[in-house]
């Protein structure tokens, strides 16, 4: 991880995109010495991948209709 204050982030930046993208190096700028943002690869969102078994589910009901009362469990009438 390299640091940086914020002029040199701001005068090098297309070099330091280009060291980000080909190397994966890290970045932190700093100002006055101190830390305030990191500059890192960027990494695509993972995203869940459908399961193709879920799309076969059939149900033998709609979920959205009401329950008569004798469809409930007696306890909970």
């Amino acid at each position: 991880m390299k640091m940086l204050n914020i002029h040199a982030a701001k005068t090098q930046l297309s070099g330091i995109l280009t060291d980000i993208e080909r190397r994966g190096v890290r970045y932190v700028i700093c100002r006055d010495g101190q830390p305030v943002a990191d500059l890192v690869p960027h990494r695509p969102i993972n995203r869940m991948v459908p399961n193709k078994k879920l799309g076969a589910i059939r149900m033998k009901f709609a979920p959205d209709e009401d329950l008569s009362p004798r469809d409930w469990p007696t306890a909970e009438r």
